[in-house]
């Protein structure tokens, strides 16, 4: 019988002469035309979606490099003296003597005069003996062209920069003793960053190594640098149930410093496409998923779904669907009631038929 629910308006028309089979709900295309009811095919599309968080910007630990020396001496000129001074690769950091350094270009004179004096298999492992303890200290070639060509023994060393970067750690002074194996500078070339994004954990599943990502630095708020995601770090922060990644972007300009803070939006999902609806097509009550498939002339029917991941407005559907069927994907809760009215009325026959 014709009724209105408590909101005043009309229930959807159930005639008893509708022979529908079970678990179609029929409605009439007037209604359909009034209720706004639209319906879209259910295609293959790759799921992807936006993951926000926040980083930082870190060194590129690939590209730090430590300045030491393999043997003890004296430091008697600093030419790179402050923290943060740019140098380039081949410049002289400081002037060294050591002893040993010396020793060993004395050893390849002598190597040298007894080559000119006597030819043979000896006198070549004694020259190139010498040159190897010299190359063992860590002397740079230069130094050794320069011995064999002037045949002297110089009293010290500009010793060369081994990196083109900043001088983020200076750990020595002018006049200073320095042992084998101390460090004296540690060089970070800032041509190329790392940012360290931490992830919410329950979004870390659906980014992969690889992946893009868009840097915006707060400091720098100019378009997104493209960057990707290089390495996911095997272990949670526990006190903010977030994982670390590694974003590699590059800084020719060097306008990136390290620990600054970044927006970074990443490019979760997967590229494969898969049979997917509008994400409002869905009838979620909780314990059971539904979708309402257009079977033609104001015909529906309810189809439980399995759904997988979402994205763009779009969920996956791993069951239930096919790709070319149509889905109701407005007014949905109108055909949802006339279904669940449908059951019931089904019912109460059934009941009323018993013996």
């Amino acid at each position: 019988v014709p009724k209105k629910d408590a909101m005043g308006m009309d229930y959807i028309p159930v005639y008893a002469d509708e022979h529908e089979s079970a678990g179609t709900v029929k409605v009439s295309l007037d209604k359909i035309q009034r209720t706004g009811v639209k319906t879209e095919k259910v295609e293959a599309r790759p799921i992807r979606r936006s993951v926000r968080a926040v980083g930082r910007v870190e060194h590129d630990e690939a590209l730090l490099t430590i300045v030491t020396v393999r043997s003890d001496g004296y430091i008697e000129e600093l030419f790179a003296n402050k923290t943060g001074q740019h140098v380039k690769k081949g410049e002289p950091l400081f002037r060294l003597y050591s002893s040993q350094i010396q020793l060993a270009q004395s050893d390849l004179i002598v190597a040298m005069r007894t080559e000119g004096q006597r030819t043979g298999l000896e006198v070549d492992k004694r020259l190139e003996g010498a040159m190897l303890r010299l190359r063992n200290l860590g002397v740079p070639q230069s130094r050794i062209d320069e011995v064999r060509k002037t045949n002297t023994n110089p009293r010290t060393i500009d010793w060369p920069s081994p990196a083109t970067g900043d001088v983020i750690e200076k750990k020595v002074i002018n006049g200073q003793q320095v042992k084998a194996g101390d460090e004296l500078y540690r060089i970070a070339d800032h041509s190329r960053v790392w940012i360290i994004a931490d992830v919410a954990e329950s979004d870390i599943g659906a980014i992969g190594v690889g992946g893009g990502a868009k840097v915006t630095v707060r400091a720098d708020l100019g378009a997104p640098v493209e960057g990707k995601v290089t390495f996911i770090y095997p272990e949670l922060t526990p006190g903010t149930r977030t994982v670390p990644l590694r974003i590699e972007i590059p800084n020719p300009e060097g306008k990136l410093k390290t620990s600054m803070y970044a927006d970074v939006v990443l490019n979760a999902g997967d590229a494969v496409p898969v049979p997917a609806v509008p994400a409002n097509a869905v009838i979620d009550s909780g314990t059971r998923q539904v979708v309402l498939v257009a079977k033609g002339e104001g015909r529906f029917e309810p189809r439980a779904v399995k759904l997988g991941g979402r994205g763009e407005g779009y969920v996956e559907i791993v069951d239930g669907l096919k790709v070319g069927e149509e889905v109701v994907t407005s007014a949905t809760f109108l055909i949802d009631a006339e279904s669940n009215l449908r059951a019931a009325l089904q019912s109460f026959t059934q009941q009323e038929t018993k013996p």
